[in-house]
């Protein structure tokens, strides 16, 4: 394969490991959009409805799961920016360091 699927000799778990660290929300995003196609799925053989009315339904819960995650990922950031250090500020010797 060419280099550009594994920059600097590292994997794709090495990668997808290094990414989930750098931004854990991706992992979440992920896992939900694996739920949600498992339930596409199953939804789907297993329906009631018109296809139409179906498929806007899945598009909504997909479009929430990502507003929700989006918010969720605001929000933590939010707290480890601004309400953590107020809350807890460093003690006099992490300061000086």
């Amino acid at each position: 394969m060419s280099d550009k699927y594994y920059s600097h000799g590292e994997s794709h778990s090495d990668r997808l490991a290094r990414k989930a660290k750098d931004a854990p929300f991706m992992v979440v995003g992920l896992a939900g959009l694996m739920g949600l196609v498992g339930y596409g799925i199953y939804g789907f053989k297993n329906r009631k409805v018109k296809m139409s009315v179906y498929l806007i339904h899945f598009r909504v819960m997909a479009q929430g799961f990502v507003v929700m995650c989006l918010t969720a990922g605001v929000g933590y950031n939010i707290y480890q920016q601004r309400i953590h250090p107020w809350l807890y500020p460093p003690s006099i010797e992490e300061k000086k360091e």
